[in-house]
């Protein structure tokens, strides 16, 4: 069965770009069985997979295949396998359907294949008396390019280096070029759909706007925000932001007045003062960027939800190098810090256009903060994981991203240390006030 999007077909399936061969012994999964603990067992085998195997005889050949499977899978990343990015349980084998074995991918697993372009991974699976083997074909995506997208890639050269260097810094080492210009031509209809859908909607009824946008994992939402802390958004330029939560969120009339969002002021003015205006006129408090440190944790403290834009370059004071897509990047510290100090769960959103025209709002799971005794090393090694969580959203759709930002001003720097903040977020507003506290810039 073809993959939506996948990429070259041949007689009706899309040609693999990748292939990954395995044969383990059945009596080496006879031993594993016998002295393994079930507990540590299922650290390798799924629990799918295991109930699958079922307990007859047959069952050390079944996981014998299905081990087969996942070590065939991991060959397909040689690179991955070998820095420990990626091992065999990051693979399961389930079943379709029509009952044919498929891969299914865990998290840092789909991670890799939505960083490589793959559709899927399809997979076979035999076993004789004595061995079982397995074969995986990594199947390839291919970005489907509105005409409006081609023609402005072409014609109008804004920033088209910037697009296409950041596309490859991401990509380029997995993608071919032509795939790479692909997602910039689409980048290009999708800057067009924005400024289309920017005016349209302004004129559009409430209900045709709450029709436009449905919101997932609201439960997910909930949970975190039921923790009294407040709640931290952690968000970036995905797909229609603006039409997706004010009108997402239109639907929910118990969210009115509690979510603020951070922004930085837009020009030309007169856009900036458009913009806010929605915003207001939706129910929904704008936050500067400058000097917000102290209304940031007074809202958090009165139980409101703050949405934080993370994907734009944070220089000096205000940011700190940390990998993003394999290469360090200025990121914004503040929100490790506040998230730190304050407590308050951190949960991803991200939003992304269907290709009917609908748009989608989605909450992940919070990212939780990372306690290190180490003050600076805490504020570090939670902002890479918060930078983790932007990675994931923006390989779901990556040409609905904002590749024309330069988000690697400092790639090649050397890391700068990060100044310990005070333990209290109340003196850390204060601090903010005399100037004497690098973090006053969320």
């Amino acid at each position: 069965m073809r993959a939506p999007g996948a990429g070259p077909v041949v007689a009706g399936v899309p040609a693999p770009v990748r292939c990954g061969i395995d044969s383990v012994e059945i009596s080496r999964i006879d031993r594993l069985i016998a002295q393994t603990p079930l507990d540590d067992l299922a650290k390798i085998f799924s629990p799918g997979e295991l109930a699958d195997a079922g307990d007859g005889p047959g069952r050390s050949a079944s996981l014998a295949a299905r081990y087969a499977a996942k070590e065939a899978c991991v060959k397909l990343f040689p690179r991955e396998l070998a820095a420990g990015r990626v091992e065999p349980a990051d693979f399961s084998v389930v079943r379709d359907g029509y009952g044919a074995p498929a891969i299914e991918c865990g998290p840092r697993a789909q991670a890799l294949l939505d960083r490589a372009r793959l559709a899927g991974i399809a997979v076979s699976l035999t076993h004789d008396r004595s061995s079982a083997s397995a074969v995986a074909l990594a199947l390839p995506v291919t970005t489907e390019v509105p005409l409006a997208g081609r023609v402005l890639f072409h014609l109008l050269p804004f920033r088209r280096d910037v697009i296409t260097g950041n596309l490859r810094r991401v990509f380029g080492a997995a993608v071919p070029p032509a795939e790479i210009d692909r997602i910039a031509q689409a980048h290009y209809a999708h800057l067009w759909r924005l400024i289309v859908e920017f005016f349209r909607f302004r004129w559009l009824s409430s209900e045709r706007r709450r029709a436009l946008v449905r919101v997932e994992n609201l439960d997910g939402f909930y949970r975190a925000f039921d923790a009294g802390h407040g709640l931290l958004v952690l968000t970036g330029h995905f797909g229609n932001w603006e039409v997706a939560t004010v009108a997402g969120l239109q639907n929910h009339p118990e969210s009115q007045g509690r979510f603020h969002f951070v922004r930085r002021p837009i020009k030309p003015r007169w856009l900036d003062a458009l913009v806010t205006r929605r915003f207001n006129r939706s129910g929904f408090g704008v936050i500067g960027k400058r000097g917000s440190l102290d209304r940031i944790v007074t809202l958090l403290e009165g139980g409101g939800v703050v949405v934080f834009p993370f994907d734009q370059y944070a220089g000096g004071s205000d940011g700190i190098d940390v990998e993003f897509f394999g290469t360090p990047a200025g990121t914004f510290k503040s929100l490790a810090i506040i998230a730190l100090a304050t407590g308050a769960p951190v949960l991803p959103a991200c939003s992304w256009r269907e290709p009917d025209g609908t748009h989608v709002l989605r909450f992940e799971e919070p990212v939780p903060a990372v306690d290190d005794a180490d003050t600076n090393e805490a504020i570090r090694r939670t902002t890479r994981a918060y930078n983790a969580a932007l990675e994931r959203m923006i390989l779901r759709h990556p040409e609905q991203w904002w590749w024309v930002h330069r988000r690697w001003k400092s790639a090649g720097r050397r890391p700068r240390r990060v100044a310990v903040p005070p333990d209290d977020p109340a003196k850390a507003g204060a601090a903010s006030k005399t100037g004497t506290d690098p973090h006053r810039n969320p």
